[in-house]
């Protein structure tokens, strides 16, 4: 198969992505987070043919993107709290898990067989599409399974190139960083994913504390694996010191000692933005990513904000394979 990237400002870029989602296609898509690998929820072949070019595992969930509350609530069932944070942070990168309403139209493989279903309204053109086919379409982030996500139309065509037929490019994510995934607990919200929605701003929405899910908890959204975003080299986390031959990931003004031992040098930030960083983290692992990159140390980033979600990705780019 071969893989054409498309202007997403082309005017034939929307029809004829529309036209493969219908006939149970693939297109990898830009979002405001990162780059989606899209397919109709309702056909088993479409999302089949997701965990095939991922090489995902089929036990991980897909995220169902819409165009619009109604589209959502057609998809699962909202109570109160679930309504006020769709409403306080939709279309924006919140995912809800919530129980699957009756009849939705979303095909069991991309629940993974679970009784609730993760939902999302984005900005553009994902929310367009699903407006354009009647009903949600699933987008995982679109590189392989377990590598650096894509944030930019060139970082998916490394990935992916021969295993989709298109991919609408649009430039680099703005937030670079996944949606945050939620799921509201009765008096309790449990934050499944770190992402661009931090903790503080969920608790000051919705007025409930935000937990994490009990240790040993079976995975039930997207972003569960321990080991995810991974480039080929190991990586390690929290180098205030540059041991000879690594490659660095720094962050803010500051100098870790031994940098003049680094192979290369990335900064997410040199001012410290936490925004910035999150933008710029998977190109910066893409940019190491390369087999003959065998060491990446990464400088501290704290744990506050936006930070919480780098240092999620961070920490499962790190873990054991």
């Amino acid at each position: 198969m071969q893989t054409e990237i498309l202007a997403l400002s082309d005017p034939e870029a929307e029809p004829r992505a529309e036209a493969l989602l219908r006939a149970g296609g693939l297109v990898a898509l830009p979002t405001e987070t990162v780059y989606g690998l899209a397919g109709d929820s309702a056909s088993g072949t479409a999302v089949a043919a997701i965990f095939a070019a991922k090489g995902r595992p089929r036990f991980n969930p897909l995220i169902c993107h819409v165009d619009s509350i109604e589209m959502a609530r057609r998809t699962g069932i909202f109570d109160d709290i679930a309504a006020a944070l769709a409403a306080r942070f939709w279309p924006g990168p919140l995912t809800l898990v919530v129980p699957l309403a009756p009849d939705a139209p979303v095909h069991p493989l991309a629940t993974a067989g679970l009784a609730t279903v993760a939902i999302r309204l984005p900005r553009g053109v994902a929310a367009r599409l699903a407006g354009r086919l009647g009903r949600p379409i699933v987008a995982p982030s679109a590189n392989p399974s377990g590598r650096v996500t894509g944030t930019s139309a060139e970082a998916v065509m490394r990935g992916l190139s021969g295993r989709i037929p298109l991919i609408l490019d649009a430039g680099p994510s703005p937030v670079g960083v996944e949606s945050t995934i939620v799921r509201p607990e009765g008096d309790r919200l449990v934050l499944l994913r770190a992402g661009a929605i931090s903790r503080e701003d969920l608790t000051e929405a919705s007025g409930l504390p935000v937990e994490d899910p009990e240790a040993g908890a079976s995975i039930s959204a997207p972003g569960g694996l321990a080991s995810h975003y991974a480039p080929r080299g190991r990586v390690r986390l929290d180098a205030e010191a540059i041991e000879p031959g690594e490659f660095v990931i720094a962050f803010g003004p500051g100098r870790p000692s031994g940098l003049e031992n680094a192979m290369a040098i990335v900064n997410l930030s040199p001012t410290g933005n936490l925004a910035e960083a999150a933008a710029n983290l998977f190109a910066a692992l893409s940019a190491f990513d390369s087999a003959d990159v065998a060491r990446i140390a990464v400088a501290p980033i704290p744990e506050t904000g936006l930070g919480e979600a780098i240092n999620d990705r961070l920490r499962r780019a790190a873990a054991p394979r």
